[in-house]
């Protein structure tokens, strides 16, 4: 290559990286603040006076936290609460420990203990004032409300409710009652099966089983093109090896989720995809189970506009890995 051939491509190279980096910083969503008033929630306890969230740092206190994410979600989400009350009250019992589902020591089993926190992420409807009805309705559930101030997307909802748990291990699930809450006991059982003392580890609901059923055939034309080539571009980024990686039903162990909600940067659809980048860099297992679900009406998905922000936000995720903006600590 000539001399003046290579001052060219020098020349081009010297503005070329700094205008990507100039766009990737420019794309990049800014830090997620939280407000004074979303560090509280209101219960039954506690209808009008706000009451102080604990922390995702502290120690677990309960078995299993429940965290739904709530964006206009006043007709869904009755529904969807009392099928997941209803199992919870009729699960099978479990050993006074902290982690197993079989009596390996002897103890007497016990209720799972369990809480549930309603994330409504900035509702334009009575999302929240339903909720807190619908915790009055059910008294023997510990179920907390946080109200955000502006509507941060799904990611940014689950995140909040994530770092505010008290689980030992903490279940994120779709407020439309999609997926079948019963599977929640496959889940616990195969996280049981890999992390049985607890350790960092997440299971993931898997629909990759109905891909040939009625329940994707049906879907239109342009949602299964969409999803097929989604599929195609998290096998570039690096999370290939799990086939559903958008199923709103996943279980962290408490120590899992300590360490990769706080890294969490993306708010929007595609943050289940960065979760699971996260869980790959800090070398927490993940296992993926087959999980029942249905289509249900009033999802909040554009296809065509979300799935190009999806696109966006994957580019500016793995972006901003590459070039450190974005560290990961264990």
């Amino acid at each position: 290559m000539d001399q003046p051939l290579l001052a060219y491509v020098a020349a081009v190279i010297a503005v070329l990286l700094p205008s990507l980096y100039l766009a990737l910083v420019l794309l990049s969503p800014p830090p997620i603040v939280t407000r004074p008033s979303e560090k509280t929630y209101r219960s039954r306890a506690s209808l009008t006076t706000p009451l102080l969230l604990p922390s995702l740092a502290d120690a677990g206190s309960l078995d299993l936290s429940i965290i739904i994410p709530a964006y206009n979600e006043s007709a869904r989400l009755p529904a969807m609460l009392d099928t997941a009350l209803a199992h919870l009250h009729a699960s099978p019992s479990q050993p006074e420990s902290e982690s197993t589902s079989a009596n390996c020591h002897g103890h007497p089993p016990r209720a799972r203990t369990h809480e549930i926190l309603i994330v409504d992420d900035g509702s334009k409807d009575d999302t929240s004032a339903l909720a807190l009805e619908l915790a009055t309705h059910h008294p023997a559930t510990d179920i907390r409300i946080i109200t955000l101030e502006q509507n941060l997307g799904k990611g940014g909802a689950v995140r909040h409710g994530m770092l505010h748990a008290r689980g030992h291990r903490l279940l994120m699930v779709d407020a439309d009652g999609a997926s079948r809450f019963a599977d929640l006991e496959a889940l616990w059982e195969r996280i049981d099966a890999i992390a049985p003392g607890n350790e960092p580890a997440v299971v993931v609901g898997s629909r990759a089983h109905l891909v040939k059923t009625e329940a994707v055939v049906k879907r239109s034309l342009l949602r299964n093109i969409l999803m097929y080539g989604l599929h195609t571009i998290l096998r570039i980024v690096g999370v290939g090896h799990i086939h559903d990686t958008q199923c709103g039903f996943k279980l962290f162990t408490r120590r899992a989720a300590q360490q990769i909600f706080p890294a969490q940067h993306l708010a929007t659809w595609i943050f289940d995809v960065e979760l699971l980048l996260l869980a790959k860099q800090l070398g927490i297992p993940v296992a993926e189970v087959p999980i029942e679900w249905h289509e249900v009406a009033g999802s909040k998905l554009h296809v065509v506009k979300d799935s190009l922000q999806m696109l966006r936000d994957l580019l500016v995720l793995r972006g901003n890995q590459l070039v450190g903006r974005w560290k990961v600590t264990p």
